[in-house]
């Protein structure tokens, strides 16, 4: 064991003070690496937020529109062909964090987040808007 360590300090021609010296260069260019990562992950993550929220459609709603709520609880064995809307409802109030009130056919009155709602649209409507989104 000592023969081989002596002959790996006489093939480097170890010097302690210069092998320190390169060792602090590398440690701050792994910091610089590490900083450099960094910025590039965070830039990155501003791009795909700003993408992201680019593609998130703005959906306001109005009192007195009829929509459909999503009915999370059907997930589990809910059946090929069964809908995951229910509805229609119709929107009482809507308040400024982005809940509403809905009004339901027997007279029940409930507040849904915004983001379980979609627009209802009968069927004369839904010809007609997709009549416009073609054109």
């Amino acid at each position: 064991m000592e023969h081989r360590s002596h002959w790996a300090v006489k093939k480097l021609n170890l010097d302690f003070a210069k092998a320190g010296k390169e060792r602090m260069l590398q440690l701050n260019m792994l910091d610089e690496f590490r900083h450099e990562a960094f910025e590039n992950s965070s830039i990155l993550k501003e791009r795909m937020k700003a993408y992201n929220d680019r593609m998130i459609e703005k959906r306001e709603f109005a009192p007195g529109e009829a929509v459909l709520l999503f009915d999370a609880k059907l997930k589990l064995f809910a059946g090929k062909l069964k809908s995951k809307w229910s509805g229609p409802y119709l929107i009482k109030g809507v308040m400024p964090n982005g809940t509403l009130e809905l009004l339901a056919d027997d007279g029940r009155i409930f507040k849904v987040n915004g983001q379980y709602v979609k627009r209802f649209y009968s069927p004369d409507q839904a010809r007609e808007v997709f009549v416009l989104k073609l054109a």
